[in-house]
């Protein structure tokens, strides 16, 4: 990449207004010049969650349905940057995700994520954010954020809309089929609250079952049956 980084920061929501009263203001003022856009995708939220992202001067578009893949992919439609950077409503990335990223791009590397760490002193969740560090077949989560050339992007057709569950690593899955995938050796700051409504084993073994069935190819409305059968989501 010879040009500036121009960022355009994709934020899928469903009943996030908490979390985006402090996640907006942030990225505009972390990423600053280097922000083309900041675009939030709402699939249906009941508490302002749209009108706040609004007040805060994001572009907003909205889905009746909420399907990330979805959700994700009409973000990067209506992007004008030459880079996205898809990011969960519950994820902090660094004051330095706008230099990180351009440092990557001109280093070669079309798409990436970053390590994470919860914001919990559980010495189990301790250990699950250290392993964010391989580049194994656990990674690239949307927890882990994602960046990729929108250009590289459209060129995979971005995220599969069949896929309710899983879909950034499906995607991530296509990437490491054409390049190198990046992990920015720093720790992005990760919600436990996953792990707060649920033990950490239930998590675990869940995730492991769904991970399992995903790479033997079972259809996603079945894992995602699974997932919500099992775990309670708050």
């Amino acid at each position: 990449m010879n040009d500036v980084l121009r960022l355009s920061v994709i934020i899928p929501v469903l009943n996030e207004k908490q979390n985006l009263q402090e996640l907006i203001p942030w990225i505009r003022n972390c990423g600053g010049d280097f922000i083309e856009d900041l675009i939030v995708v709402d699939g249906g939220s009941t508490d302002g969650s749209a009108e706040l992202a609004r007040f805060h001067g994001a572009a907003v578009y909205e889905l009746k349905e909420a399907s990330r893949a979805k959700q994700l992919n009409l973000g990067a439609k209506y992007a004008k940057g030459n880079t996205l950077y898809f990011v969960h409503a519950d994820t902090r990335p660094l004051s330095s995700f706008a230099e990180d990223i351009q440092k990557a791009r001109l280093s070669g590397y079309r798409a990436g994520c970053y390590r994470y760490r919860f914001d919990s002193s559980d010495f189990l969740l301790k250990i699950n954010g250290w392993m964010t560090r391989f580049n194994g077949m656990f990674s690239g989560g949307g927890d882990q954020t994602l960046f990729i050339s929108s250009t590289f992007f459209h060129e995979l057709g971005g995220f599969d809309p069949d896929f309710c569950l899983m879909e950034d690593f499906d995607l991530v899955r296509k990437i490491k089929k054409r390049t190198t995938f990046h992990i920015i050796p720093k720790s992005i700051l990760v919600s436990a609250r996953k792990y707060h409504s649920n033990s950490w084993l239930r998590v675990q073994l869940v995730n492991l079952l769904v991970f399992t069935r995903f790479h033997f190819g079972t259809p996603p409305q079945k894992l995602k049956s699974i997932y919500h059968k099992y775990l309670v989501h708050n």
